[in-house]
């Protein structure tokens, strides 16, 4: 018998990082059109602020501790029903690393005076968002398959 399913982490209903994918595609959306005035530049940095900060606990703690995933466990799933399956964790997790990685490179050119980075970071996170809330589509979980196809990730 195989024992990779023991290393398998217990499934997640996917509903959970999509609808926190519809809150970070909103509040990047804000942080866009903040970002577009001067006057209001150092909000969208604020904001931006706040959503690399939500990366970093998604990327670190996984979905399941993070402030969007539990407002979902919490408040939302009791009131749907059950999933038609889980998904695995890994792949969302993943995802979460990539906006980290995308939202952490605006704060940091913005902060390193380059303004005009926070704007192009924070809109292709917010694509990327979108894509996940509106479609269905995680980018970041797909470069985890892709990854994992290349051999960069281990198969369980």
């Amino acid at each position: 018998m195989s024992t990779s399913t023991k290393s398998t982490p217990a499934g997640i209903d996917p509903r959970g990082p999509r609808f926190g994918a519809s809150i970070t595609a909103a509040l990047l959306l804000i942080t866009v059109f903040l970002a577009l005035d001067a006057a209001t530049l150092g909000a969208a940095f604020g904001l931006l602020v706040f959503v690399t900060a939500s990366f970093a606990i998604g990327a670190f703690l996984g979905n399941s501790k993070h402030p969007y995933g539990l407002i979902f466990k919490k408040l939302v799933r009791p009131r749907l029903a059950a999933p038609k399956e889980l998904e695995d964790p890994r792949p969302p997790q993943f995802a979460q690393l990539i906006g980290l990685i995308v939202a952490g490179a605006g704060v940091v050119l913005y902060l390193v005076g380059l303004q005009g980075g926070l704007v192009y970071a924070a809109g292709a996170a917010f694509i990327a968002a979108f894509l996940n809330a509106a479609f269905a589509f995680c980018l970041g979980c797909q470069i985890y398959v892709g990854l994992q196809r290349i051999g960069l990730i281990k198969k369980f």
